[in-house]
């Protein structure tokens, strides 16, 4: 009984994850479907991409940058939806662009035996009081919500681990594998081991 036990839960967790991402997926591009009313397959997940390559292609030009920025100042100058536009903007921008802020995997030093995994957002701050500290943001794991600390900078130590491998071991809770984790306290582990 005990093994057609295991063989079941290890099945449910192949099945589990293939259903949901298949649902998921599914649900995405019927409803990019529904955009437009066509029997078109995929005419909506097409027009996604043509509209997405459209507003890359105008952001690349002078003329296209003046015009989406008229755009994301009439979007700003209503309050509700700034918030909303801002948030989503900074959120996206925070992975993927330029000003990607979740690029820098750390570790912070909560006390002598504790530290927590975050990305640092910020290394400098103009007002003086802060001076020597750093901004973390800590992801929570199973959830989209995450916390920001503001520590001191010398509690904070760098973690040489890809960014999206170190984001999904904080949100899966550390169950998810993270082949490139080292710091620089990695490297004399096993001197230290040795002794």
């Amino acid at each position: 009984m005990k093994t057609v036990a295991k063989i079941f839960f290890q099945g449910l967790l192949v099945f589990v994850p293939l259903v949901g991402t298949v649902a998921l997926v599914s649900w995405v591009l019927i409803t990019l479907d529904s955009l437009i009313p066509l029997d078109v397959p995929f005419a909506g997940l097409g027009l996604v991409l043509l509209v997405i390559f459209t507003l890359g292609l105008l952001a690349s030009n002078v003329v296209g940058r003046t015009a989406l920025g008229w755009l994301e100042r009439g979007l700003e100058s209503v309050p509700l939806v700034k918030i909303v536009y801002r948030s989503i903007k900074d959120l996206l921008g925070a992975f993927v662009g330029d000003a990607r802020s979740f690029d820098k995997p750390a570790m912070v030093r909560v006390s002598d035996d504790v530290r927590v995994f975050g990305f640092v957002t910020c290394d400098r701050f103009e007002d003086p009081r802060l001076a020597g500290h750093v901004a973390v943001y800590l992801p929570q794991s199973y959830n989209f919500a995450g916390n920001l600390m503001i520590v001191p900078e010398e509690r904070v130590e760098p973690v040489d681990a890809d960014s999206a491998q170190f984001m999904a071991f904080i949100v899966s809770g550390g169950v998810a594998r993270m082949s490139a984790a080292r710091t620089a306290i990695d490297s004399q582990l096993p001197l230290l081991r040795s002794r």
